[in-house]
């Protein structure tokens, strides 16, 4: 019975609501029709400020001036009208030139516009000229012009203001009409229009009190609603009206539609408990489900009666998977990570123990060991960048050389470019900011002017597989002369590298600058050739710790 109650509330609000929506768009349609017929006054009101510029008319040459008008105004049905002060026509474009002509039909209007110097629109009257209910459309001439004339006027039958309205969709069964100011009819259009020039029915408007309004009255017994604008810049006005029925023919009585929601509602109420029973039973099979598979189960779809509940248990049979998936990948990145940490560590270690024994002083070791460990961050840095895929020749040599502060000026890489696996990036990355650093300290990079060359080439066999030739070049810089002792940096570019490569190290303390070179083969270099990151590299240190 609530619902009922409320549906009947509703039913009458919506009415209600409906009555409103059409007074406003009986409004809205009059001011759109309003809108139309002052675009068409307005456009008559520029055609006279346009034909009051015509020389014919400044010159007094009336003829000329009546003729160049005609022209132009009769495919429009407009004829022009030229008047003196007292009401006199000069000429009228109805008629040939030089026809005797009176007085204007239509005094008052000519005398409302020379008052107030501005263009007036008329009431409709009947011209006796024309022969036909018209309106003038009045400019009063500048004070210049007035030697030749008083005022210019367009006048236009009823008719085409027809023509405008017609040319507008009406709603079926309603009407529409242009007052003027004595609130007589203009013209009409719709199923209810009125004859031209009878008085308009007070209770369509009630005396148009507003700028805009709409009412509702009876007509004949039917409920009818009418609304009005006024045109901002013209006294005419738009009037649109029609009967209510015409937007309650969809609506079916409302005593039909409350036994009629009777019968739905105890229906709906029937279907809604068989559809909550079956959704019920489904939803208490997908929460097993879930929380089987949030113990980390693996789970098999159900099958209901339910579409979607079957969608979603197939979605969390797929969940169940991926996050098994999902976890076996966890674990196997742990142990990896693990397998790196060892590795690094142990690298580390090698690197450590190897400086402690070249070092003299804790100064020198922590100096060393910085600048060592600086070197292996780097290139860590580079491949977890590289999400450890690997890394580019040109990018770790650009890397190590910029860290330790050598400029683009002084260094220049010849090769190809192509990646280096993980295990090459360590220990190459290693030997690069060895050679780096010494240069730096005692090479040719010592100088503004020197520079450092890095080339690599394809070179003869290394071990029965296609080899690599890897040259460093140094010029420009202080004569070199051969040190007496040699340190970790001698261990790291010739023992270190020949043993993480597999490859033959030569290095040469030649007069223009240090000379070091690594033929290698290419599967310890390239991307396919590195299967255990950080294995030879630990191996090979801690080898050599050992000795």
């Amino acid at each position: 019975m609530p619902l009922i109650a409320f549906a009947t509330f509703l039913f009458v609000e919506v009415e209600a609501n409906e009555r409103k929506e059409l007074r406003e768009r009986a409004t809205t349609d009059a001011r759109a029709l309003g809108r139309i017929v002052e675009r068409h006054l307005t456009d008559m009101t520029s055609t006279l400020r346009l034909l009051s510029v015509f020389p014919e008319l400044e010159d007094g040459d009336l003829q000329g001036f009546q003729n160049r008008t005609q022209h132009i105004l009769s495919s429009h049905s407009m004829y022009l009208i030229l008047l003196q002060e007292n009401g006199q026509q000069l000429l009228n474009t109805r008629v040939p030139y030089g026809t005797p002509l009176g007085l204007t039909s239509n005094p008052d209007t000519l005398a409302k516009a020379l008052a107030s110097g501005k263009t007036t629109v008329s009431d409709i009257f009947f011209g006796k000229t024309s022969g036909e209910w018209v309106f003038n459309v009045t400019m009063p001439l500048p004070e210049p012009l007035r030697g030749v004339a008083a005022a210019l006027i367009l006048t236009q039958g009823t008719d085409q203001v027809q023509a405008v309205l017609s040319r507008e969709m009406i709603p079926p069964g309603w009407s529409a009409a242009v007052i003027d100011q004595n609130d007589m009819v203009i013209a009409s259009s719709g199923a209810n229009g009125l004859p031209v020039a009878i008085p308009f029915p007070d209770a369509l408007h009630r005396g148009f009190a507003g700028f805009s309004d709409s009412m509702e009255f009876e007509q004949d017994g039917e409920a009818m609603v009418s609304g009005y604008a006024r045109l901002p810049n013209f006294p005419w006005v738009v009037v649109v009206s029609g009967p209510v029925a015409s937007v309650q023919s969809s609506l079916v009585s409302w005593k039909l539609l409350l036994f009629g929601s009777i019968a739905f509602i105890a229906m709906s109420m029937l279907l809604a408990y068989l559809v909550a029973r079956q959704l019920s039973r489904s939803v208490r099979q997908l929460s097993r489900m879930a929380e089987r598979m949030g113990r980390g189960e693996i789970v098999a779809p159900l099958e209901t009666r339910v579409s979607e509940v079957n969608q979603i248990a197939v979605a969390l049979c797929n969940a169940s998977f991926d996050r098994s998936e999902a976890e076996n990948r966890v674990h196997l990145l742990l142990r990896e990570l693990v397998h790196r940490t060892k590795n690094v560590l142990t690298l580390v270690q090698a690197i450590l123990r190897q400086i402690a024994r070249q070092s003299a002083t804790k100064e020198e070791f922590q100096e060393a060991a910085d600048s060592r460990l600086q070197g292996l961050a780097q290139s860590v840095e580079l491949l977890a960048q590289e999400n450890w895929y690997g890394v580019s020749m040109h990018s770790l040599i650009d890397q190590h050389l910029t860290t330790v502060g050598v400029s683009p000026d002084q260094r220049a890489i010849e090769g190809e470019d192509f990646v280096l696996g993980v295990s090459a990036v360590q220990n190459l990355g290693l030997v690069l900011h060895e050679l780096a650093t010494n240069s730096i300290k005692y090479g040719a990079l010592q100088s503004p002017l020197g520079c450092v060359r890095i080339s690599w080439a394809a070179a003869g066999d290394r071990r029965d597989e296609p080899g690599m030739l890897l040259e460093w070049r140094e010029e420009g810089g202080p004569p070199v002369i051969k040190p007496e002792r040699t340190g970790f940096g001698s261990v790291i570019i010739e023992r270190h590298a020949a043993a993480a490569f597999s490859a033959s190290v030569t290095l040469e303390y030649r007069p223009d600058g240090l000379y070091w070179s690594l033929h290698a083969p290419w599967s310890a270099l390239r991307k396919e050739g590195s299967s255990n990151p950080l294995d030879a590299v630990a191996e090979n240190l801690t080898h050599r710790a050992a000795e």
